[in-house]
């Protein structure tokens, strides 16, 4: 067996060398390494999320346009919209359309409005079984003809994942997968995966938990109020967090409930006033 080579005293790390190497690469040929302790560079477009925390923790600074994403949650058809609605706002503004595959409920247009999809850019397939979605979702991969894909996948299997990424790698949109939040602990050739859970004061708290880079250790808490409330809904409800006791030790005890009246003889007694005086019967 060769002995393993030895690095001499003074020697500097070999990560250091194969950084100088990286950065003379031509250009697409470098944007497509990095390292794991750092944000990827992308190699094509990426769109701004609609928040800046969140735009800080992907790599590029957005969602990306190639490959898929992995939208994770337990309130599948409400939280996606708060989430994703910036983006796909700005996909319609652009002229392109936004193409709904299996939502698990109707698109509700006077809503889709408040995030700027309007009727005219928004196309919903309608599908039923888990086959019918992924053909679907293929056929649209394939043919390149929308700004963004929105997909539910609550059954998808990891070959069938692993085929999507390969034709999501060559498209020029961004694509995001809807799936149960248990599906977190399964395998997924999906560069990026969140995790996104209600958060207080209309807020989410959102986990990227697959990236490019590092692990986040920390989530994320985005204000994503839904559309339309910023019109009826006052500074404080908007923050209803702060009608709450800091100290939940101080919080009084609920007042004694008051003795129950029974009306008798048109007049008003207390019940256990009334039982007290009654005869008793002798036998």
């Amino acid at each position: 067996m060769r002995p393993m080579p030895q690095r001499l005293s003074g020697e500097p790390p070999a990560f250091s060398a194969s950084a100088a190497a990286v950065e003379a690469l031509p250009r697409a040929v470098a944007a497509a390494v990095w390292r794991g302790d750092q944000l990827g560079r992308p190699v094509t477009a990426t769109l701004s999320s609609g928040f800046e925390a969140l735009d800080a923790a992907l790599p590029g600074g957005g969602w990306p346009c190639q490959g898929l994403t992995e939208i994770l949650n337990n309130q599948s058809g409400t939280l996606e919209w708060r989430l994703l609605g910036p983006v796909l706002g700005r996909v319609c503004a652009g002229g392109r359309s936004v193409v709904l595959v299996g939502p698990p409920q109707s698109p509700h247009p006077p809503g889709l409005r408040f995030l700027g999809v309007s009727e005219s850019g928004l196309v919903w397939v309608q599908a039923d079984t888990p086959a019918e979605r992924l053909w679907a979702v293929e056929q649209l991969l394939k043919a390149r003809s929308c700004g963004a894909l929105v997909a539910w996948l609550p059954k998808v299997r990891p070959e069938q994942l692993r085929r999507l990424q390969v034709l999501a790698g060559a498209g020029d949109a961004p694509v995001f997968l809807c799936r149960p939040a248990e599906a977190a602990r399964s395998a997924s050739a999906a560069p990026l995966r969140l995790l996104a859970q209600v958060g207080p004061d209309w807020g989410l708290k959102v986990e990227v938990f697959k990236r490019k880079g590092p692990p986040l250790e920390t989530p994320l808490h985005l204000h994503a109020l839904p559309g339309g409330l910023h019109a009826i809904l006052t500074p404080r409800l908007q923050q209803p967090s702060l009608l709450l006791p800091r100290d939940p030790a101080r919080v009084p005890e609920p007042a004694p409930l008051a003795p129950t009246f029974r009306e008798s003889d048109h007049a008003l007694v207390r019940a256990a006033a009334a039982t007290a005086r009654r005869p008793r019967l002798a036998h």
